[in-house]
């Protein structure tokens, strides 16, 4: 079983392990903010500075220092989870190594559909295509709903229609039921998908019906990444061809970083007896981020035309509601959409995918783009998030429902597969391509001094 690191009292905390994992990243680049979060004393209210730290330390050395960053992050979150066993505990690493007592069998499902061989997105009840799709990415583009990088993605995949021919990649689906995950439109394009997720009937009979071309296999019953660890490392590579490891998985509380851990070591064990493995990520927009400089001009832009009842609301909050997006004109700016009812282990997952990211275009093949906003399960079962997304749409952010949203960036996941790029020496710039961020980078207003006020709109629309 993966498990955070027990203290000398036998406790195992999710809280001291996030807080250790953030001063690790951050001690020999930054020794007061890696202080400052060891000392940090409330951890689950105060974690969205330490977290903004990351980004901000990252920047030093005109940007190459966010990769000795990952380094360093990545390096304290092996070290320091375990896999527990009736034996003894272990590195994640060594339980991969380690001979599984049941191999897990498999279970095939065929599509019995034409592949699709043209580029269609679903939008509010159409599909586009052709002219209404360019037309779209460009009214996205225009009002600052997606970086222009990921309409020129998408344009580009629309117009080379061979490369939806995925009968040469297999995915392995970690999260196969995710919402945001691109496993029906990669089954569509008649890929091979590998799904991984809990043994739950209700959640396999969802995934077995998005099986329409191409085939689709699986563990027989499923398999739980923080249990079967080293027996789904042994079932995966059982497969040829070249494989894509798509990290889609989610859980709440502390389970989440964890998660995010185990697939981070099985990528790495995948990409030692296979190097051509590829990764791939969905970046979260409520995180924090540099942006280019098209993005701050853009928001400063719209913050200074401001209303009049914006200004007066802004005054009647003695400041705290509608603070600038962007209070200096810098290059980079610091988008900064953490939300806090998310919690630190969201944060910690995330980042960890971010890490992996950066490292991993250096020296391989990684899909990477930052996802819009969008209804999902996970997110309309708050109360205060729905709302606040519902209300969404009075500051200029756009939040997509899922199957528009996992449809374009498994889009950008095939132009990223078929087009691999080389690392910038600026780690922050390779996060900014293909970006579709819903509008949180373009924004005239800091989110989290914007979204109270779209939230209690929302709560007051009909459901």
């Amino acid at each position: 079983m993966t498990d955070f690191p027990a203290d000398e009292t036998g406790r195992r905390s999710s809280t001291a392990f996030g807080r250790a994992v953030v001063a690790d990243a951050l001690r020999h680049l930054d020794p007061a903010a890696a202080a400052g979060a060891e000392r940090e004393t409330d951890w689950r209210r105060n974690y969205l500075r330490h977290f903004r730290a990351l980004v901000e330390t990252g920047l030093a050395a005109d940007g190459t220092a966010g990769y000795e960053l990952a380094e360093e992050g990545l390096a304290s979150v092996q070290a320091r989870v375990r896999f527990r066993r009736d034996d003894g505990e272990f590195s994640l690493a060594q339980a991969l190594m380690a001979a599984p007592e049941r191999p897990l069998e498999t279970t095939e499902v065929i599509g019995r559909e034409r592949p699709e061989t043209e580029v269609v997105l679903p939008y509010r009840g159409a599909e586009l295509r052709g002219d209404a799709l360019r037309r779209q990415l460009d009214t996205w583009v225009a009002t600052g709903v997606i970086e222009e990088s990921c309409a020129a993605a998408v344009t580009e995949v629309a117009g080379s229609p061979d490369w939806l021919d995925l009968s040469d990649q297999t995915l392995i689906a970690a999260g196969a039921g995710t919402e945001m995950g691109p496993v029906g439109a990669f089954l569509g394009w008649g890929g091979t998908v590998l799904a991984l997720d809990l043994p739950r009937d209700d959640l396999w009979q969802r995934v077995r019906g998005k099986v329409t071309a191409g085939r689709l296999f699986a563990p027989t019953g499923g398999a739980d990444l923080l249990r079967d660890l080293g027996a789904v490392a042994q079932w995966l590579l059982g497969f040829e061809g070249r494989l894509i490891l798509g990290n889609y998985v989610y859980a709440p509380g502390g389970a989440y970083p964890l998660l995010a851990a185990a697939v981070d070591a099985l990528g790495t064990h995948l990409r030692h007896h296979r190097p051509d493995t590829a990764l791939a990520f969905l970046a979260t927009p409520t995180d924090v981020y540099a942006v280019p400089e098209a993005a701050v001009t853009h928001a400063r832009s719209r913050y200074a035309a401001r209303s009049w009842r914006a200004r007066a609301g802004a005054a009647a909050s003695g400041g705290r509601l509608l603070r600038p997006n962007y209070p200096r004109a810098e290059v980079p700016g610091i988008s900064d959409s953490l939300v806090p009812q998310q919690g630190p282990n969201y944060a910690l997952a995330k980042r960890i995918h971010r890490w992996r990211a950066t490292l991993t275009r250096r020296d391989g093949v990684v899909s990477f783009a930052v996802a819009p906003p969008t209804r999902t399960r996970s997110v309309t079962s708050n109360r205060l998030l729905a709302a606040a997304y519902a209300g969404a749409h009075l500051f200029d952010v756009e939040i997509f429902e899922p199957e528009t949203a996992s449809k374009l960036m498994a889009l950008l996941l095939v132009h990223q597969i078929r087009k691999p790029r080389v690392a910038d020496p600026a780690a922050w710039r390779d996060e900014a391509v293909g970006a579709a961020h819903g509008g949180l980078w373009h924004a005239a207003y800091h989110p989290r001094t914007a979204l109270p006020l779209a939230a209690v709109r929302g709560l007051a629309l009909p459901r």
